[in-house]
């Protein structure tokens, strides 16, 4: 039986409100009651338990393994607090309500420290959801029409992931210097003329039927009972992709020696072998050996 400890919706909720507050002043706030904080006794004592805020899948869940299979014999007291949101998890590490996080990619957080004032760095690359190109119509890249309509998430990230997939397989090419931050109206070249429909990420599995193909996040896409290995048309690559995800803590915590021990079990040829029996594909290991 999993021990992760679960945030819910009501706790999220108060957790936020309180955590708004606070973040609505400056320098200041960020440093009160906080692991982070400048002496940083309790961050750096080896003994006291690393507490790591997570999504559940799969991060908490290759945390869960962490802890359940290596953390012992490596002398580290694993906690795992999951929560559904994507704001909580960086307010807490902020604030020093928890020690470090896992769940998001490094243009995410870049994007979050600037937006909220936050000082969070990124420790480890541990995983890749890779974005693929799927379809119910076609069975390879060649068939794809002209004139096809093609589904995009809808949200700035990865839309930009979507259209980056596809320029690089050749199906369009993009404006210089929007990589992280692309739309449809920064396609220079569309040969085959492509119309892009943006949805929502979690509905792009539902309506695939009702395009020609459709770039979906590899979780969705697993939800949706596709499988990025045998079904999709094309996926992302893991090695040098910067929308691996990442484990991070406030700056200031690179050197926590708990940080150092769970940034070693991440990175192990264990975890490595884990997400690859345990996911088959819809998660890549973002170290070790590169993926084929």
């Amino acid at each position: 039986m999993r021990r992760t400890l679960k945030i819910t919706a009501a706790a999220a909720a108060v957790g936020a409100l309180a955590l708004g507050l606070s973040a609505c002043g400056s320098d200041s706030g960020s440093k009160s009651g906080s692991a982070g904080s400048a002496d940083g006794k309790a961050a750096k004592d080896a003994s006291a338990p690393l507490v790591v805020a997570a999504s559940p899948t799969p991060h908490a869940q290759i945390l869960d393994y962490v802890r359940d299979h290596l953390a012992k014999s490596a002398g580290l007291d694993l906690q795992v607090k999951e929560f559904s949101d994507y704001v909580l998890p960086n307010t807490a590490t902020e604030q020093g309500q928890v020690d470090a996080n896992f769940f998001q990619h490094k243009p995410y957080l870049d994007d979050f420290n600037k937006k909220n004032g936050t000082h969070l760095v990124a420790v480890a690359d541990v995983e890749l959801e890779p974005l693929g190109l799927y379809s119910h119509k076609i069975g390879s890249l060649s068939e794809l029409k002209d004139g096809a309509t093609v589904e995009v998430p809808n949200d700035t990230t990865n839309e930009a992931r979507a259209l980056g997939l596809l320029a690089a397989n050749g199906l369009i090419t993009l404006r210089d210097g929007t990589e992280q931050t692309a739309t449809p109206a920064d396609v220079t070249g569309n040969p085959k003329h492509l119309h892009f429909k943006e949805l929502e990420a979690a509905q792009l599995p539902r309506s695939l039927g009702d395009v020609d193909a459709g770039v979906i996040n590899g979780n969705y896409a697993i939800e949706g009972g596709l499988s990025p290995v045998k079904d999709a048309l094309v996926t992302e690559k893991a090695t040098g992709n910067p929308y691996a995800n990442i484990l991070v803590v406030k700056k200031g915590q690179e050197n926590d020696p708990r940080v150092v021990k769970l940034v070693k079990l991440l990175n192990s040829p264990q975890v490595e072998q884990y997400i690859k029996d345990t996911f088959k594909g819809a998660v890549i290991p973002a170290f070790g050996t590169p993926a084929a």
